[in-house]
This record gives structure tokens, C-alpha cells and sequence, in this order.
């Protein structure tokens, strides 16, 4: 009977750590990433973000990459360097959850500084956030509108 009882739950642990989900794989799943996973693998960041955080990730969806003039877009996936600075402008070290969020800057893994507004529902630099506390094993998810550049 006991070696059942650890039977079942080491199959049940297993069952949980295969369903936990990191930042990208939560994204992918969540189906209105992909231009932004394209990104990220165009970039190498999907290790990265795949790794042990905690990451708090601003992510444009697929129609926030829309806004973008397209030949600007594609030029943006073949400069490696300038796409990797523009992603981790978009990631914030640390797990920030809605309720913890402030006004004001707030550091990028990029280096930069973006503005956090919440005088009119909480906006990062002229992006909307239209969803908040997307968790993920390594961090959180909070969906923009639109695609943010550093300065």
C-alpha cells in the first residue's frame, strides 16, 4: 500500500512538472505570439527566456507586431542586434505581478529605462496593457497593444 501511495505521487509530480510552463512555451500556447516567438528564435532568446527567471515579459501580440509597417518589421528580424535590443526592452528582471506594478521607470534586461503610466489603465511607455498576470513557471506574461522601442 505505501509503495503504491509513493507510486501515485511521484507519477502525479511527474504529471505537474510536465504541465509547469516557461515564458515562451506559455506564449506559444496562448496563440497570439507567434510573430513574437518568431522573434525571439530570430533573435537566440528563446534559451534565455527559457530559463530560470523570474521574468516579467511586456509581449506584443501578433496585432500589436501588425502596426508595424511590414518592410520595417522585416528589416527589424534580419538585424540580430538591434531585434535583441528591442525584446529585452520588453522583459523586466524579477516577477511583477498587477497588483505590484507603480508608476514610473523601471530598468530592462536591455539597460534602458521604460515609463510605467497608470493614470489611464496601466500603460508601458505608449503601449496598453490589455492583459495582466499570464503565469508561467519562470515568471509572468502582461499582453501590450503595440510593440515598444527603447530609446
Amino acid at each position: 500500500m505505501k509503495k503504491t501511495l509513493i507510486a501515485s505521487v511521484i507519477a502525479l509530480g511527474a504529471v505537474f512538472s510536465a504541465q509547469a510552463k516557461d515564458i515562451v512555451d506559455t506564449a506559444v500556447a496562448a496563440g497570439n505570439f507567434s510573430t513574437l516567438a518568431t522573434a525571439l528564435k530570430a533573435a537566440g532568446l528563446i534559451d534565455t527566456l527559457k530559463g530560470k527567471g523570474p521574468f516579467t515579459v511586456f509581449a506584443p501580440t501578433d496585432a500589436a507586431f501588425a502596426k508595424l509597417p511590414k518592410a520595417d518589421l522585416d528589416a527589424l528580424l534580419k538585424d540580430k542586434a538591434k531585434l535583441t535590443a528591442v525584446l529585452t526592452y520588453h522583459v523586466v528582471p524579477g516577477k511583477v505581478m498587477a497588483a505590484d506594478v507603480k508608476a514610473g521607470q523601471v530598468k530592462t534586461v536591455q539597460g534602458s529605462s521604460l515609463t510605467v503610466s497608470t493614470s489611464m489603465g496601466v500603460m508601458v511607455d505608449k503601449a496598453k496593457v490589455t492583459a495582466t498576470d499570464i503565469v508561467a513557471d519562470n515568471g509572468v506574461i502582461h499582453v501590450i497593444d503595440s510593440v515598444i522601442m527603447p530609446k
